[in-house]
């Protein structure tokens, strides 16, 4: 497995997304993943399926030292004493002593993000998580967060496709020593069907999607795909044994436009 380094965390490059994923359909990925070689499954208190995501990580049988475990605090969960509470309810729905990373979903401008740092970096000091890091924050943001939080951050979860241009955003992680990692990195199946990420394939023997995968990993993001299907799985993790050339990168690079973005809620902050 290869691994994105930041901050003292090393955070499997390729993970599971468990986003829409639940009940038994849910925990049965999550089983099937960790058996064809994931080590990294995300989740999130809004998904309603951490309980199914604890049920597949026991039902692999593979120690959970061995998984890197993400859930994410929603923004209602932001205030001190609510959030350390909402991190114990998550683990005990998880059926996990603590998880490796915890992130706050999105930024939530109600609650002071000094004080909802706090609580986070002391979730950490209690042993409720290894890692403490963020979501959806934008260059501003992080930069904030970086200043007001007493523990180191990690990583900032963000949408990240070859259809989205996120320069300015990787350029803050850099410098801030956080690991980007991608959501939607295939831009929910979008890929599939792009000529130019189909030729690049093709000359590697690779799918659309697989070079979208790659195209984040030489950048130094970790990706989180979501599927529920098992021909997917396997294709998905098997972006280790290829690299795209400068030209190739580029070419994939030149498909991001103004509008790429496929997440934006009401409350979502002022993008970069």
């Amino acid at each position: 497995m290869h691994f994105v380094e930041a901050n003292g965390a090393r955070i499997p490059a390729i993970g599971l997304g468990t986003w829409e994923l639940r009940g038994r359909a849910c925990a049965r990925t999550v089983e099937q993943a960790i058996k064809l070689g994931y080590r990294h499954i995300d989740t999130a208190q809004i998904y309603d399926n951490e309980r199914d995501v604890g049920e597949g990580v026991r039902a692999s049988h593979v120690a959970r030292k061995e998984i890197f475990v993400t859930t994410k605090i929603w923004t209602t969960h932001f205030a001190p004493h609510m959030l350390e509470r909402s991190v114990k309810e998550s683990l005990t729905r998880l059926r996990m002593t603590e998880v490796d990373l915890l992130l706050l979903h999105w930024p939530n401008p109600q609650v002071p993000l000094e004080e909802t740092l706090g609580a986070l970096a002391h979730a950490r000091q209690m042993g409720l998580t290894k890692h403490i890091g963020v979501s959806n924050f934008t260059v501003a943001l992080i930069e904030q967060a970086v200043a007001a939080c007493e523990a180191p951050l990690v990583c900032d979860q963000v949408e990240y496709h070859p259809y989205l241009d996120q320069t300015k955003l990787r350029a803050a992680c850099d410098d801030n020593d956080l690991a980007l990692i991608a959501y939607s990195p295939i831009a929910r199946g979008n890929v599939r069907g792009d000529e130019t990420l189909a030729a690049i394939g093709r000359a590697h023997g690779k799918s659309a999607a697989q070079v979208c995968l790659r195209w984040l990993l030489q950048q130094g993001a970790a990706a989180i795909p979501r599927t529920s299907k098992v021909e997917r799985l396997s294709e998905n993790i098997d972006v280790f044994d290829f690299v795209l050339s400068d030209d190739e990168m580029a070419r994939v690079s030149a498909l991001a436009s103004p509008n790429g973005r496929l997440t934006n809620y009401g409350f979502a902050p002022d993008w970069d």
